[in-house]
């Protein structure tokens, strides 16, 4: 089982931000899922392995863009985590079901809590079937809509069947903790969320209240709340400003933006959760 000490993840990861070419071209994969079949993106690293894995979960704009099959956002966090020796899957679930982005909720057709789960579901089942992963360090990882599909995926009562390894971590950055801080939610493995104290589109106090209501019967559980943060703050190079609710790809209201601090502190948080 290919390992790297914390150390030397970290610094890994570290070493992305100062590199200035560009990611390595991603290899479109399908997965089997029921009567869908599930278009991703991998990003894998040279040999045969095996490689620890992390599932990445897109948010509600979608993982493409502009022509692209993967954004610039992701293709960030992919080269991050490539040079520390991860594999990356990026299940699309909303361009394998041929809808638009789902940042809208009465439009919304792709549910958090059902058919991305299922893709998450389908992409572990997936990798499991290949001989290059590291079958016990399958990681998730989730931004938004998606990062609500990493928190109900790791619920207790939605273990996996059937399955030698179970995940080994998963990291939610600023999920919608609504409905989960209502519903007595807990995990059943390491949990770590990050979010903006200034993020008006999800809310850190909801966010807080479910982790603190998690104490005693769940997996590890732990937030990290950014003073003067707000949603996206992981994005580079994006200016704060308010949505105007015309970008069909973006929230419909509050606030996006760049926070430099909460962006290096997160990527260190990151690579420290997924060494474990």
């Amino acid at each position: 089982m290919m390992r790297l000490p914390s150390t030397a993840l970290i610094l890994a990861l570290s070493a992305a931000a100062c590199t200035a070419h560009a990611a390595p071209a991603p290899q479109q994969v399908e997965i089997s899922s029921g009567k869908l079949d599930l278009h991703a993106q991998l990003y894998k690293p040279s040999g045969s392995g095996p490689f620890p894995v992390v599932i990445a979960l897109h948010a509600c704009g979608g993982l493409g863009g502009d022509g692209e099959a993967v954004a610039p956002r992701y293709r960030d966090w992919s080269e991050r985590l490539l040079k520390a020796g991860y594999a990356v899957l990026w299940p699309d679930s909303f361009g394998s079901r041929e809808v638009g982005p789902q940042c809208r909720p009465k439009e919304r057709k792709v549910r958090a809590r059902r058919e991305r789960v299922a893709d998450i579901a389908a992409s572990h089942k997936w990798l499991a079937a290949q001989g290059w992963v590291a079958h016990d360090r399958v990681s998730l990882i989730g931004w938004a809509h998606g990062a609500s599909a990493v928190l109900w995926a790791v619920r207790p009562q939605l273990a996996l069947r059937g399955m030698e390894s179970d995940y080994r971590s998963a990291i939610a950055f600023y999920p919608e903790c609504r409905i989960s801080s209502r519903t007595g939610w807990s995990a059943r493995v390491p949990t770590l969320l990050l979010i903006g104290a200034r993020d008006d589109i999800a809310s850190p106090t909801q966010c807080r209240q479910m982790v603190d209501g998690a104490h005693g019967r769940s997996a590890l559980a732990r937030i990290v709340v950014y003073p003067g943060a707000a949603h996206d703050f992981d994005r580079a190079s994006l200016p704060l400003h308010a949505l105007d609710g015309k970008n069909p790809a973006a929230p419909e209201h509050g606030h996006i933006g760049t926070d430099a601090d909460a962006r290096a502190d997160a990527q260190k948080r990151v690579a420290e959760w997924l060494a474990r």
